[in-house]
């Protein structure tokens, strides 16, 4: 059942803009729960690597005295990786387009952070 909600949570996610290519819940341990990704994308491997860029960002966060770690954000050429907290245990991870209005992709993803953690209570 919780599947099937998160699922429809990334449905929306996606579809509130063109730029968001694809979006999955992760566990904190690296285990993909929900996801809209594209064919080629291996779920199993998104969530390992998501789960080691949270660990470095909890460890750079907890070093620097930067508080609780919120969000990770990772440019490349072609795009964004986003990692939002979406409650104690799980992570909401989205790529957007390089051209994407960054603002507006992370308004949309605090929402449906706050919608998953909703659901996982």
């Amino acid at each position: 059942m919780h599947a099937q909600l998160l699922t429809s949570i990334l449905s929306d996610l996606n579809s509130s803009s063109a730029d968001i290519t694809a979006s999955a819940v992760i566990s904190t341990d690296g285990l993909p729960i929900a996801h809209m990704l594209p064919r080629n994308i291996d779920a199993d491997r998104i969530g390992a690597m998501s789960a080691a860029l949270l660990a470095l960002g909890n460890r750079t966060a907890q070093e620097l005295s930067c508080g609780e770690l919120e969000q990770v954000i990772v440019k490349g050429r072609l795009g964004y990786t986003l990692l939002i907290q979406a409650g104690g245990t799980n992570v909401l991870c989205l790529t957007a387009r390089e051209t994407a209005k960054l603002g507006l992709i992370l308004l949309d993803a605090r929402r449906a952070a706050r919608s998953i953690v909703d659901v996982t209570k």
